[in-house]
């Protein structure tokens, strides 16, 4: 089984034994939790965005004083359970009876293009540690800046990463007292909320240097068909790192609902799913170099393109009125499409209705319309963009090709030179990985300002729903550009579902963005 490198945690004796009972193991980076009240479970992964350390010592910090002692691990299934599992499961091949019992995993201490892939599958629920919140500037005792780490890599790579993380410990300092300088505190902001919202920002500007190498921790919570899937397209996976994280993660599983993953280790089973996955995989990079589709076209800027529209306004009104109609929809629709066009737009309001706020959401009509965009944008804004579930989105391996985006906010505070001197580092080194023969590898080094090309396509309720959500006020100003360019590009073909998403924020002035938040979260507020 292919091993991998990463920081190693101790306990001492006294919160090892409190730790026990609760944590499938206590020395590896993926594990599960058991014993625990599904609303603390909840809880932990809610707080672990935003701390700074692992999960386990998370627990010991903030939950453990409150959460009853219990003595035995859960997951035992019982001989009867586990029979009648398999009599149903694999005799009758009812894959819906998996969907039915899951598990909490945490995944810590992985690559940030490892999360993208822990992410991938859409029936599950993820949690990821955020840059916009947690600083990288520290080294871990005994291991150094968080980033994974290879032997197959060499010393030039660490000392490449060792430097551009330098250069990003530099700079926040130095963008921390510049943005201080830019907002000085109002009289109605406290002290408190205005020094977290000038953190945030800072390390907004910044957090395009870390390398897609950066550790992070992720929590997922999935059914026992979701985990089965995920396991095999990690064992499947050409990266080192994702088979290591495949196998540990199998680990786990077969510690908790161990019936739900007997497939997996199955020859003519799992092994054969494997297989396919490999050779599908090798197909599609076999048959675009045969067809001249393995090279990048450069790019000046990021960029946002409607691909494909399916579906009309009419066809999307006459949806919404389906469920309180009693003809079939040909019906629905011709009576629809009759209308004026005034008269359709009124009726589109009413039918969506009075929305509070962006939680108001419209009736599944919405979903008889779809888009399918390209998008070309830092890998920072596609790391968000990516985690939404109710939309296909497919990616490209991340690349230099498509050039890096350099805040404008560092070149007036005058440390644009230092920003672009350690992209190049990132990109000398993503050139000699990939000289070497680790192609799959070489990304590792290159750092999130640098810009990939994915596809999203979705219906119209999900863009309602994540363009609303990704051009707030408090959003990353990346994806915050994507949002606004995702609503105008439908405003071009279906302007009465641009105008429903009513919650866009189209400010543009510069702001602590975080700073009512802060505000909002501040103890009596």
């Amino acid at each position: 089984m292919q091993s991998v490198t990463v920081p190693v945690e101790i306990f001492a004796d006294e919160e090892r034994e409190r730790l026990a009972p609760h944590f499938t193991n206590l020395d590896r980076p993926v594990f599960g939790l058991v014993n625990l009240p599904e609303t603390v479970k909840g809880a932990l992964f809610a707080r672990y965005s935003r701390y700074q350390g692992t999960l386990r010592r998370l627990f010991l910090d903030e939950f453990a004083d409150s959460v009853p002692e219990a003595q035995a691990i859960e997951g035992a299934e019982g001989k009867r359970a586990a029979d009648l599992y398999e009599r149903i499961f694999l005799g009758y091949g009812d894959d819906s009876v998996a969907q039915l019992g899951g598990a909490h995993i945490a995944c810590e201490w992985t690559s940030n293009l490892l999360t993208k892939i822990l992410q991938r599958p859409r029936l599950a629920a993820y949690l990821e540690q955020s840059t916009r919140y947690i600083a990288y500037d520290d080294q871990l005792e005994g291991f150094g800046y968080r980033y994974h780490r290879d032997a197959r890599f060499g010393p030039q790579y660490e000392r490449a990463l060792d430097d551009v993380f330098e250069t990003y410990g530099r700079l926040l300092e130095q963008t921390t007292a510049w943005v201080g300088e830019q907002f000085p505190q109002a009289g109605d902001e406290s002290a408190g909320a205005h020094t977290r919202a000038v953190r945030a920002k800072a390390l907004d500007l910044v957090r395009g240097l870390l390398p897609a190498a950066t550790l992070s921790h992720v929590g997922i919570y999935g059914s026992g068909q979701t985990y089965e899937q995920l396991v095999l397209h990690l064992l499947a996976h050409p990266l080192a790192e994702a088979r290591a994280y495949g196998n540990l993660l199998l680990e786990e599983l077969q510690k908790i609902i161990p019936s739900f993953v007997v497939r997996v280790p199955r020859e003519d089973r799992g092994g054969r799913w494997i297989e396919f996955l490999r050779e599908r995989r090798e197909a599609g990079t076999a048959a675009a170099a045969r067809l001249g589709l393995g090279d990048a076209e450069p790019v000046s800027v990021p960029s946002v393109r409607l691909l494909r529209t399916h579906g009309t306004e009419e066809e999307l009104v006459a949806a919404l009125l389906f469920e309180s109609s009693a003809t079939g929809e040909d019906d629905v629709l011709r009576t629809v499409t009759a209308l004026g066009a005034d008269e359709r737009a009124a009726l589109l309001r009413e039918l969506i209705g009075t929305r509070e706020n962006r939680r108001h959401r419209p009736g599944r009509g919405f979903e008889t319309v779809s888009y399918r965009f390209e998008i070309v944008s830092d890998y920072g804004a596609f790391r968000d963009l990516q985690r939404h579930r109710l939309l296909t989105c497919q990616w490209q391996r991340l690349s230099p090709d498509l050039g890096a985006d350099l805040p404008e906010e560092l070149v007036r505070a005058g440390l644009g030179g230092e920003y672009e001197r350690a992209l190049e580092v990132s990109r000398v080194e993503y050139e000699r990985l990939r000289s070497e023969g680790l192609v799959e590898e070489a990304p590792y080094a290159l750092s999130l300002a640098y810009r990939i090309r994915y596809v999203l396509e979705l219906d119209a309720r999900e863009a309602l729903h994540l363009i609303e959500l990704r051009s707030g006020r408090e959003g990353h100003p990346s994806y915050r550009a994507v949002a606004h360019e995702m609503r105008r590009e439908i405003a071009e073909v279906h302007p009465n579902i641009a105008a429903a998403m009513t919650f866009v924020d189209d400010s543009t002035e510069e702001r602590l963005e975080r700073l009512l938040s802060e505000m909002r979260n501040e103890p009596g507020s």
